[in-house]
């Protein structure tokens, strides 16, 4: 089981959370390739180790919020 820390609910299980994917990525500018475009909706890092992920509490506060999470130990910690 995943805890997730939400800033406004404090720990909760992850099945109240829906996954955001990772923080920090920038929109592109209004024209770009197919190519950029292509890279900016699939391509993401994928680390072994600490990552920083958007995470949005659906059954509780309704809040987006980043995190950083242990790709291997799952260990998550706040931003």
């Amino acid at each position: 089981m995943l805890l997730i820390e939400c800033p406004h609910c404090g720990p909760r299980d992850e099945t109240e959370f829906h996954y955001g994917g990772q923080a920090g990525i920038a929109y592109p500018a209004d024209e770009v390739s197919d190519e950029e475009w292509a890279a900016y909706v699939f391509v993401r890092d994928n680390p072994k180790g600490w990552f920083r992920e958007r995470w949005f509490h659906a059954h509780g506060c309704r809040t987006w919020f980043a995190v950083e999470r242990h790709t291997v130990t799952h260990e998550i910690r706040t931003s």
